[in-house]
Formats: structure tokens, C-alpha cells, sequence
């Protein structure tokens, strides 16, 4: 307590009052500095709520309501609820009466990570895996064209619905706000069988899942993991974009809403204090920072229980893509839904002769390897930060 708030209020101050020795002077010292410093971050804890505001809650509403746009919100509520490269959400939603057209945002592109747009189409056909899911387990028939009109203006999906269906899909509907994409080391321990057949069977006739579970093949696995992180790093352009997305501090990211924060990406030691120096391209701590992301990635790698290759045809074209996204979507929920941990890696795949090698030694050969998802078991984090439904969406009503 102050000594002056121990008197009566008519008392007059004692000359002892100001005579204060060097630790308590230091302490006040430090109080006025604190005071001073947090004054800027009130003011953005203001901002942010009403950034946050903006933001997409990671739960589902159990119905979907009755009025056309209603259910749409609802709907694409449950789409932006799904994984993208980086966490780009590179999507637009047009809605009309019981139509929704999915549009590939072209400006969230990764130009140099994701040159053929692969990870574009997967990220698309997440968010329309889990539209539908919803649209299934809210008692509506959805129905899909892909690329009409031959995909103008960057449309890849329309999905249509009719109501008066018996509600399906509850439980993968229940894994959507609880999926996490799980960049944590696992424990080392392997995938039931039984696990395994439910999580093959989400995966249609068109495409094939590849399992790997033997160490020295993981540990192949992981060494290409570490040489494709680490060149990514180094790259100017690549590694600018990595940087791009990152996000620093938790203003920055609630601000946008999108990018991966340096605490999901679960970096450790110097590389998680010091990430904005260590990630960018124009700082000489680049080579650390790019040897700890890449070490990283290959003990991630390494504490899995088993690693599965998603691979389909090779002239399959970006409605095979899209339906690969859709693919991985119900594998990662169904993967939920049983605890078990999930994470793709795409670095080892932005390389062809990496694809070829990763195709041999999961015994692929021939096919086109569209994802890779190494799967355990670990602590799930914390959700991801989502644009809110009206910040990707526009409503019209005729």
C-alpha cells in the first residue's frame, strides 16, 4: 500500500514519503514503464474485437434454419472450417436461393509453394467435402457440378440442394470443428488395423491410399522431408511466401485471419523467439532458421505412426484434384473422430523427383501422388484462426 493512502485526506506529506530506496525505486520504475507499454495493446484489444467479430467460431449450429440463406450461411459456416496450404482459405462463396457456387480466390494463390495449383484444387475440395457433409447431416439432397461452364471465372463447384432427407453423416459433421491439423511430434505409436480399414474406406474407387509404417522407410520419408523444408527456406521466392503467411503475434493474426502463427507451427527454442528474424529472407539467421524448420519436419516425420499416400491417375486434371481434396477432407475427420492425429506434408511433393521416389517407395508406382499425411497420436492444438462466412461470401435473392 502507499504510504499517503494510509493518512487522513487532510494529513500533510511527510518528508520520508519521497525518500524511497533504490529497490522500491526501480520497482515504480518498471510499474510506469509496464503502464506505458501495455497503452498501445489496450487500444489493439479494442481493435481486435472487433476483428474478431469477423471471424469464423469454430462450432456448427445443429440446425441449419429455414429461410434459403440461412441454410447457405450455414452451410458455408462448415466450409471455411477446412484446411488449406498455409491456411491461404483461398475461396469465395456466391450464394443464391439453394444454389452455392465455390470460387477459387485467385489472389491467395502460393505462386513459387503451389506452382501447378495443386494444393489450390485440394484446399477447394476440403471446403466442399465439408459443405456437403453439412448439407447431409442438416436433412438436405446436395448435388454437384464441378466446373460448370468449364470452370469461367474460377468457379470449381455448384452444389444445389432439396430438403426432406433423413439427416446422414452425423458423426463426420460432428469432426468438423474439431479437426486440427496437428503439426506436434506424435508418440510413436502405430495405427490400429482396424483404424486403418475405416479410414481407407472414406477414400473412393478413383483414387488409392498407400500405407508406410516400417522405420526405415519413414526415416526415408523424413530425410526428404527435411531436404524439401529446407530448400523451401532458402529459396528467395518460396521462402518469401512461407514468410508471408506466417504469422508473428496474435494481433497480426486475428487482424487477418488467416496464415499459420509462430505457436501452431510449434517451432522450439531460439526459432520460436526470434521466428521474424529466422524465417526472413533478407536476415542472416535465414540458414538457422531454415535448418531448425527442416530438422523439424523430419522428427515430425520420424515420431509418426504410419504415413499414407493418397495417389490417383495421372491425367486426372483439376476435377480429380478436387475430389482428392474431398478424399483427404473425410480421411481427416474420420481420423477425428477415432483420436487420431493428422498432419499433410507437402514440401516432399512440390518436387517431381520426390513424387517419383515417395511413388516407389510406397509401392505407387505409376500413380499420381496427390497428398501425404503422416497420422498418430499427440495433443490436439489449438484451432487455426477462419474469415468469417460474410467476409467470403456474397448473398443474392431473387
Amino acid at each position: 500500500m502507499d504510504p499517503a493512502s494510509s493518512r487522513g485526506a487532510g494529513a500533510a506529506p511527510a518528508v520520508t514519503d519521497v525518500l524511497i530506496d533504490r529497490r522500491r525505486f526501480l520497482a515504480l520504475t518498471g510499474a510506469a514503464a509496464a503502464y506505458v507499454a501495455l497503452q498501445p495493446h489496450a487500444a489493439w484489444a479494442k481493435r481486435f474485437d472487433v476483428a474478431t467479430s469477423s471471424l469464423q467460431p469454430w462450432s456448427l449450429p445443429a440446425q441449419a434454419g429455414g429461410a434459403p440463406a440461412d441454410v447457405a450461411r450455414a452451410l458455408i459456416g462448415a466450409a471455411v472450417l477446412a484446411p488449406s496450404h498455409w491456411n491461404t482459405q483461398p475461396w469465395r462463396f456466391e450464394s443464391e436461393q439453394n444454389v452455392i457456387r465455390i470460387v477459387a480466390d485467385t489472389q491467395r494463390e502460393l505462386a513459387t509453394l503451389d506452382p501447378d495449383r495443386r494444393d489450390l484444387a485440394l484446399s477447394l475440395g476440403a471446403a466442399l467435402e465439408n459443405l456437403l457433409i453439412a448439407a447431409r447431416a442438416y436433412g438436405l439432397r446436395p448435388s454437384v457440378t464441378y466446373l460448370p461452364g468449364g470452370g469461367v471465372n474460377g468457379v470449381v463447384a455448384e452444389v444445389t440442394w432439396t430438403p426432406g432427407e433423413t439427416p446422414r453423416d452425423r458423426t463426420l459433421f460432428g469432426a468438423i470443428p474439431e479437426r486440427r491439423t496437428n503439426r506436434r511430434e506424435y508418440d510413436g505409436r502405430g495405427i490400429y488395423l482396424q483404424n486403418r480399414a475405416q479410414l481407407t474406406a472414406q477414400i473412393p474407387d478413383e483414387f488409392r491410399l498407400n500405407w508406410l509404417d516400417d522405420r526405415d522407410g519413414m526415416r526415408h520419408v523424413a530425410d526428404l522431408a527435411f531436404e524439401a523444408v529446407k530448400t523451401q527456406v532458402l529459396d528467395p521466392r518460396a521462402g518469401a511466401e512461407r514468410y508471408a503467411w506466417t504469422r508473428f503475434d496474435g494481433g497480426d493474426a486475428r487482424r487477418r485471419g488467416d496464415g499459420i502463427t509462430v505457436d501452431s507451427l510449434e517451432l522450439g527454442g531460439l526459432a520460436h523467439w526470434l521466428a521474424g528474424r529466422y524465417f526472413n529472407p533478407e536476415s542472416w539467421l535465414l540458414r538457422f532458421g531454415a535448418e531448425n524448420a527442416a530438422k523439424q519436419a523430419r522428427a515430425q516425420v520420424r515420431s509418426a505412426g504410419a504415413l499414407a499416400l493418397l495417389t490417383g491417375t495421372r491425367a486426372g486434371g483439376l476435377a480429380q484434384r478436387l475430389a482428392a481434396g474431398q478424399a483427404y477432407e473425410r480421411l481427416a475427420l474420420t481420423a477425428t473422430a477415432l483420436g487420431i492425429a493428422q498432419q499433410p506434408i507437402s514440401e516432399p511433393l512440390s518436387s517431381e523427383s520426390m513424387r517419383a521416389d515417395l511413388a516407389r517407395r510406397f509401392g505407387a508406382a505409376g500413380g499420381e501422388p496427390l497428398m501425404l499425411v503422416r497420422l498418430g497420436h499427440a495433443k490436439p492444438p489449438d484451432p487455426s484462426l477462419r474469415r468469417g462466412v460474410t467476409m467470403v461470401s456474397s448473398f443474392r435473392r431473387t
